[in-house]
């Protein structure tokens, strides 16, 4: 709430300083899409900010996860090593 009432205010203080300007167009234009990119940018990292993770679901009845285990093995000439996996 604290980040938002600062950013509303930040974008509160760039309209008051844009509405004292002078009225010729062209610096008053400019000034406008200044304050619009800057106030945009405040509001939307305090929007985003105040966001908060989605909750992960964990399963208590799945099955543990399967590992690869290094098994030795002789092939008729020599040992040899291969990777088996075992799902428990």
């Amino acid at each position: 709430m604290k980040k938002t009432f600062a950013a509303l205010l930040a974008v509160a203080t760039v309209a008051g300083a844009l509405s004292a300007t002078p009225a010729n167009a062209q610096r008053a234009l400019g000034a406008a899409i200044a304050g619009g990119i800057i106030g945009g940018a405040i509001v939307g990292g305090a929007i985003a900010s105040q966001q908060q993770p989605a909750p992960v679901y964990v399963d208590p009845y799945a099955p543990p996860p399967c590992r690869w285990v290094r098994e030795r093995y002789w092939d008729g000439y020599d040992w040899r090593f291969r990777r088996v996996q075992y799902c428990d």
